[in-house]
């Protein structure tokens, strides 16, 4: 079989439709709630003073700018794509489509560091706020239950790094309730997403009402400090450096497309979830960056919870409280889009030949792929109990970018071998938005550093084990489809 065979659109389509297809349930609110709720998390309560403290001052503002329209050339690409094949699958089931199975295959391999080991490693994130939030109320949880038993993983020299921990448990017990909820059903997971959108959105409006009114015009200042004479520390090369950190805040909004096949209307509706979310988030984000800069000089930002250093900066310190519930929450809404999207993946390979059955049985009563759920929810809690998921969530970003190369690169494919095709949605300006949208990418992707490839380059080679021995002898284009019944 040729690696590079493409699958057919026509029977795509044909074979997400039937008696096995997910359940039609999300409207346009919904899919925008799930972008935002898988984009708004902690990175932007952390990364903002990261980035204004040692890379922008306060033009951290312009690089949220930069990162929204280098995730808008992404989005753009994926809308187009969305509307013309409204499938679950995301990134991968394009690639399918325009680039062939090989490519295929390495994307939704890929696409596992994105969402589940990303869910894996918020999941730690997520048990350390609550560990701290209880601790505010006088309740301490044993340091042995909220670590993993592992500090650090090194691939060479081969190390071990082993901490004081033995399991991280509420970590294991978020990824369990969450998975069990979306084996439930998509529209009660969409229902509490977005009852938890509207909490940390709100803590997030509430802060830049409140905090507007303490700005201290003098900490804008120079608004973009001088360079220091190294790329990246100030000035514009500062910029453009803090746009790469605070990217990793937009990550998530191309979970929506993982979704389509459950939209109500897709063809209109995705690209208002996605091009909706990714715009939203960036407005927010811009004004969050504005007042936090504004509240505390930006030398003074470099702290793992500089919104707490903002608050102490206001008569409202009893925010600080309803600031890391907002945390918590945020977390908890992106590990839920984060599996959502990992098991809708898996579905659509599996439909394909290219993994189990298991993944894509669907229950009878919930119409849910429940198995894939329960899989997910084994191998991202141990990994989120036992794993040192600070250093391979690392590989979550590669994962990402990634994604979006191939699916800019597809567009480009797709307008010269399917122009016929119809396009609810088209991205504007082709081939330009998506030459940028790879080469921004790309950027982003070489400044990840070389340990962080290493992992990766060890990660694809399981997968191409896998797809070598199992998948390219079970895929079904070596079926050939049915011949069409004569009326």
């Amino acid at each position: 079989m040729n690696l590079f065979a493409t699958k057919p659109l026509s029977r795509i389509i044909r074979e997400s439709e039937g008696e096995h297809s997910l359940k039609r349930t999300l409207g346009p609110v919904q899919l925008v709630s799930l972008g935002i709720g898988a984009i708004i998390g902690a990175g932007l309560f952390s990364l903002t003073g990261i980035a204004a403290a040692n890379n922008a001052g306060p033009a951290v503002v312009l690089s949220f700018v930069l990162a929204g329209v280098g995730c808008a050339f992404a989005g753009l690409c994926y809308s187009e794509f969305a509307t013309m094949i409204p499938i679950a699958g995301s990134a991968y089931t394009y690639s399918y489509a325009t680039m062939g199975e090989l490519l295929a295959w390495i994307i939704g391999w890929d696409l596992v560091l994105e969402y589940a080991v990303g869910a894996s490693t918020v999941a730690v994130s997520w048990s350390g706020y609550v560990a701290s939030l209880l601790a505010d109320f006088d309740i301490v949880l044993p340091q042995k239950l909220i670590e993993s038993p592992i500090r650090d993983l090194k691939l060479y020299p081969f190390e071990v790094v082993w901490g004081p921990g033995l399991v991280n448990l509420p970590a294991l017990i978020v990824v369990i309730l969450i998975s069990l909820l979306l084996v439930i059903g998509i529209q009660e997971s969409a229902r509490v997403n977005s009852v938890i959108v509207v909490l940390k959105v709100s803590v997030v409006l509430l802060f830049i009402v409140f905090g507007w009114a303490y700005i201290n015009p003098a900490n804008y200042k120079p608004f973009i400090p001088p360079n220091t004479g190294e790329f990246g520390h100030f000035g514009w090369s500062g910029v453009v450096r803090a746009a790469g950190v605070v990217f990793f805040a937009f990550i998530g909004f191309d979970a929506v497309s993982t979704a389509a096949q459950e939209a109500k209307n897709p063809q209109r509706h995705m690209p208002i979830g996605i091009i909706g979310s990714l715009a939203v988030c960036t407005i927010l984000y811009v004004l969050f960056a504005r007042v936090l800069t504004g509240l505390v000089p930006y030398a003074d930002l470099n702290s793992a919870a500089p919104v707490a250093v903002a608050i102490d900066r206001t008569p409202y310190t009893w925010f600080r409280e309803a600031v890391k519930l907002a945390i918590i929450a945020g977390y908890t809404s992106v590990i839920l889009v984060m599996l959502l999207g990992q098991s809708r993946v898996f579905y659509s390979m599996s439909r394909d030949g290219l993994l189990p059955k298991l993944f894509s049985d669907i229950h009878p009563r919930f119409r849910t792929p429940w198995r894939s759920n329960l899989l997910f929810m084994l191998f991202v809690g141990l990994f989120a109990a036992f794993a040192p998921i600070q250093i391979v969530g690392h590989m979550t970003s590669i994962g990402t970018l990634f994604a979006f190369v191939l699916v800019c690169i597809g567009i480009m494919v797709m307008r010269r071998t399917h122009p016929e095709l119809p396009r609810p949605f088209r991205t504007p300006l082709v081939p330009v938005v998506p030459v940028l949208g790879i080469l921004s990418n790309l950027f982003l992707m070489f400044g990840l550093g070389l340990e962080n490839w290493m992992r990766l380059f060890v990660w694809l080679a399981i997968g191409l084990a896998i797809y070598f021995g199992y998948s390219r002898h079970r895929s079904h284009l070596n079926i050939p489809e049915p011949a069409p019944v004569k009326q």
